[in-house]
């Protein structure tokens, strides 16, 4: 077995599984579950009817690369969505199809890393887990960014020293963040970018809530937009990565992309041929509907503002919480995550996430510690229910 399988953690929510055993919730109450970043909306009708009138495509082995009709709508959307000169991302070697985030976060670290010069792979804290897993797997060190700010929902990339970036192979960037919804800035992304012209390493920026914000009038910055704000328009070292889980609410079609530096997504594209990950035809032709219509994304924005500003009232009468930038969690502070978490389940029948299980303990402490997530993914009736609920929880604890 690969030694280093043994140096990975539980993933959250087998830990959530451990801390919930036993636990007997209320039968009369609905299970209503919050821990999980899956959404539940319905999926957009023409997703599913250009998924169903292409079925045939099982009949043939897909392209790694996938078909020219959906890197040029991806390529289309990505210039249209953040303002990139026109044709500056060719479909042809700029753009891949992958089957969600998650695998191609993980294979891109496998593709990009060189184990053999003592890698650092530099990471928000707390963080998507498949950051630490793929580094580990790849042969590197995870290094998790300071954030010492009490409220800070961006990790400090000043506070990382020289030394740290002088062996960083790869910065992982996630705006809007899971689980804090903060959005970086065009400055913020321009500085990472400072970083790393000078110390030669490549910024992999997780972008895939990008879609869910509530100011329509400023949505959230991406990395390639900084860099062609910059004059980068070849966006040397930068590689975003996007999906439609959240975008279009169909987690199950397991549809994202890759984007970026030509000199990283040829050898990228090597690797996946071999890695035999190709979307089949039928995912395709769904995700082509989905990337050229912004109607579906606007109504799902909808329905995320309408549980927002039904939740939040009822949850501020118990406890601290703010609405986000962007995403669909909440991340408010509580006496003992942990705690919280198996005591809301007993009492309550609702499942959220320990914030300590996606965060890592520093110097100063974990920062997902007495914190928890609370995902707004079901639907607004079910959300103003689970609201009512916590607010009973918390006011009998008291």
């Amino acid at each position: 077995m690969n030694p280093a399988l043994n140096k990975l953690q539980p993933y959250p929510f087998e830990r959530l599984r451990a801390l919930l055993a036993g636990a007997q919730p209320p039968a009369h109450l609905s299970h209503i579950a919050m821990y999980i970043g899956e959404p539940r909306h319905p999926s957009p009708p023409l997703v599913v009817d250009a998924l169903t009138k292409n079925m045939e495509g099982l009949g043939s082995y897909p392209l790694t690369a996938g078909i020219p009709q959906l890197r040029e709508a991806i390529a289309n959307w990505l210039t249209h969505r953040f303002k990139l000169p026109a044709g500056s991302v060719s479909p042809e070697t700029m753009v891949l199809p992958v089957n969600g985030t998650r695998e191609a976060l993980f294979a891109f670290v496998q593709a990009v890393t060189d184990p053999s010069k003592q890698p650092l792979l530099v990471m928000p804290n707390p963080f998507y887990q498949i950051y630490e897993g793929a580094a580990l797997l790849a042969g590197a060190e995870p290094y998790f960014m300071p954030n010492e700010a009490e409220d800070s929902a961006l990790p400090d990339l000043e506070s990382v020293p020289a030394d740290v970036w002088k062996r960083c192979q790869i910065l992982f960037l996630c705006s809007p963040s899971n689980p804090t919804g903060a959005v970086a800035s065009i400055e913020y992304l321009q500085r990472a970018l400072e970083l790393a012209e000078r110390y030669d390493f490549v910024i992999a920026s997780d972008e895939c809530y990008s879609e869910i914000y509530f100011d329509e009038a400023n949505p959230p910055a991406g990395l390639l937009q900084a860099a062609a704000a910059a004059g980068n328009t070849s966006y040397e070292r930068c590689i975003v990565f996007h999906s439609l889980s959240k975008r279009s609410s169909v987690p199950g079609l397991r549809s994202g992309f890759v984007a970026g530096d030509a000199k990283l997504l040829k050898p990228f594209l090597l690797y996946r041929t071999y890695h035999g990950s190709a979307m089949p035809p039928p995912a395709q032709f769904a995700s082509i509907a989905a990337w050229n219509d912004e109607a579906h994304v606007l109504e799902n924005r909808n329905l995320y503002r309408q549980k927002f500003a039904a939740a939040l009232p009822i949850l501020r009468e118990v406890m601290p919480v703010e609405m986000p930038e962007a995403s669909f969690y909440l991340w408010p502070r509580v006496d003992n995550d942990e705690r919280f978490t198996r005591e809301l389940f007993e009492q309550q029948n609702i499942k959220v996430l320990p914030g300590s299980y996606i965060a890592r303990p520093t110097p100063s402490g974990n920062p997902g510690s007495d914190r928890v997530r609370i995902s707004l993914v079901a639907n607004v009736p079910e959300c103003i229910e689970a609201a009512s609920r916590i607010r009973e929880f918390v006011k009998n604890r008291k």
